[in-house]
């Protein structure tokens, strides 16, 4: 499949403090690929850079086979990108919030009112950004990425702080743009986040890449303990090692009508994190 970003080797300091430690992964077209990693880890960093916003001290980024420090502003065109820190005008409307970059990027003004309605913002057109919620806020950023139709989005913590209804709406916007073969590059803290949408997914820790995958794969290459948890139809759990000694076992509660539900203890991507490096993902 095409690759759409590559990383090699990306090193950053700040100071005598290395915040990125020799980052290297590819990003293929249609993904939506997990930058994962607890608060501090670099994430920000690392996609100001990968965007040409922050230079890299050393290591190499392309953008659909360009150079990131070799990009036109034609070709800035091509990925879009949601920060938390890029800036809201509180004393403008929704529109005239999106009607600056409109003009910057040289995008008509119908598809400014089409973003909107795509966001669930059409209604707020004319509503300061002062006024507007976080959730909002939140949308009203997004609107701005899908301005340009980009191949590549780059959300930065999207769903932070939001509540969990509007978080979904945002996840489902995300799959849409993957449905039509857009490739989402998403950083958060969110374990559960990255499990229902992530194809390929990253975990760094103070710098350094600790893990790299499928969320699945991830999962089932730390899962050490291989139990099943069987609910029984009187209420009560119990626990078997997985393996060819569990199957009478378990084919006997079945007859009986005694098992109600069973699962496998796979661990989750929070549980991985914290064997890794002892800390919690969602911090």
């Amino acid at each position: 499949m095409e690759v759409m970003i590559a990383a090699n080797n990306i090193v950053k300091s700040f100071g005598s403090k290395r915040v990125l430690d020799g980052l290297s992964f590819n990003v293929l077209k249609g993904q939506i690929f997990g930058l994962l990693g607890p608060s501090g880890a670099g994430k920000t960093t690392l996609i100001k850079i990968l965007t040409g916003q922050l230079p890299r001290d050393l290591g190499s980024v392309e953008i659909s086979g360009i150079d990131v420090d070799k990009l036109t502003g034609e070709d800035n065109k091509k990925f879009g990108i949601m920060m938390d820190n890029f800036g809201v005008y509180e004393r403008l409307s929704c529109y005239d919030n999106l009607k600056i970059f409109a003009e910057i990027y040289g995008v008509k003004n119908d598809e400014i009112l089409s973003s909107l309605k795509k966001v669930g913002l059409e209604g707020a057109r004319r509503t300061p950004a002062s006024k507007l919620s976080k959730g909002m806020r939140s949308r009203l950023r997004l609107a701005r990425v899908f301005m340009t139709d980009p191949d590549i989005l780059f959300l930065d913590e999207p769903t932070s702080g939001l509540d969990p209804a509007t978080a979904d709406e945002i996840h489902k916007m995300m799959l849409a743009e993957k449905e039509k073969g857009k490739t989402v590059f998403l950083t958060t803290h969110t374990m559960s986040e990255a499990e229902k949408l992530c194809d390929d997914i990253v975990m760094i820790n103070e710098g350094k890449i600790v893990e790299h995958g499928s969320p699945r794969e991830i999962c089932r290459r730390y899962n050490h303990q291989r139990m099943l948890k069987i609910h029984l139809s009187d209420g009560s759990d119990i626990r078997l090692v997985h393996d060819e000694n569990a199957a009478d076992k378990v084919a006997e509660l079945i007859k009986n009508g005694r098992a109600e539900t069973i699962h496998t203890t796979e661990p989750d991507l929070e549980t991985v994190f914290m064997e890794l490096t002892g800390k919690e993902l969602a911090v």
